[in-house]
C-alpha cells in the first residue's frame, strides 16, 4: 500500500492537494511464498509483512478490493527496503 504523502509540514505549514505527489514509499501489507529458481527451488522473498520498501514510481499491478485501492509488486521491482 503505498504510503500517503503528508498534506503538512513539519513546521505546521497546510500544503495544498495540488502541491503533494504521490511518494514511492509503500507497507508491505502481504508477500507470496517467492518464485522458483531454474533448479524448481523456492527463492526466499526480500520482504516480510510490515516493512517499508522504496518502489518504482510506475509498474506493479494495480488491484481494488471493495473500496480499498492496492498495488501488486513482483520481489524483483522492489527499489530497496527502508530500515527505519
Amino acid at each position: 500500500m503505498r504510503i500517503k504523502p503528508e498534506a503538512k509540514t513539519a513546521s505546521g505549514i497546510f500544503l495544498p492537494e495540488s502541491s503533494v505527489k504521490e511518494q514511492n514509499e509503500a507497507k508491505v501489507l502481504a508477500v507470496g511464498p517467492g518464485a522458483f529458481d531454474k533448479d524448481g527451488k523456492r527463492l526466499p522473498m526480500g520482504v516480510a509483512s510490515g516493512d517499508k520498501v522504496l518502489i518504482p514510481q510506475f509498474g506493479g499491478s494495480p488491484i481494488k478490493v471493495g473500496e480499498d485501492e492496492y498495488t501488486l509488486f513482483r520481489d524483483s521491482e522492489i527499489l530497496a527496503k527502508i530500515n527505519e
